[in-house]
């Protein structure tokens, strides 16, 4: 008898199992759409990195990790404010191109008695450059569908 309560357990397992595998395999090919939203060929959304690091290519670079998605910029001084100069962090917290997957954070000095004192920085500013890296990564993603 307890080969008997065992047997319907064992078989009840094997078709599962069986179940289970039958979608591994198969001639079937998986179709890849290139232009998805959650292309990532790294550890983050490659069209917000890329955008990502486009925008940011006129900073010096202290860290890019794409594996987790930060960017970190050297002070930079603009020529025509030089009694000013701004940092900046870049964080792509998902995989999918969208709003709420960037984060910036921005630290702006200014000079002040023979050194540099931290300053406020807009909001606008922050937030100007998000929709620069949004606009640019969509702009990449519709290249890739049409091209």
């Amino acid at each position: 008898m307890i080969v008997m309560r065992r047997r319907p357990i064992l078989t009840s397992a094997v078709l599962v199992g069986v179940a289970a595998l039958a979608g591994c395999g198969g001639s079937e090919r998986v179709r890849t759409d290139m232009a998805a939203a959650t292309v990532t060929t790294i550890g983050v959304n490659s069209y917000l990195w890329r955008a990502s690091l486009d925008t940011l290519s006129f900073m010096p670079l202290v860290q890019a990790d794409s594996a987790g998605g930060v960017i970190v910029t050297d002070w930079y001084v603009n020529p025509e404010q030089p009694g000013e100069r701004m940092k900046m962090t870049v964080t792509i917290l998902d995989r999918e191109l969208r709003a709420d997957a960037l984060r910036v954070a921005a630290s702006r000095q200014v000079a002040q008695g023979g050194g540099w004192v931290d300053a406020p920085v807009q909001a606008a500013t922050v937030q100007k450059l998000e929709d620069i890296i949004l606009t640019q990564a969509r702009a990449l993603r519709r290249d890739a569908l049409v091209g």
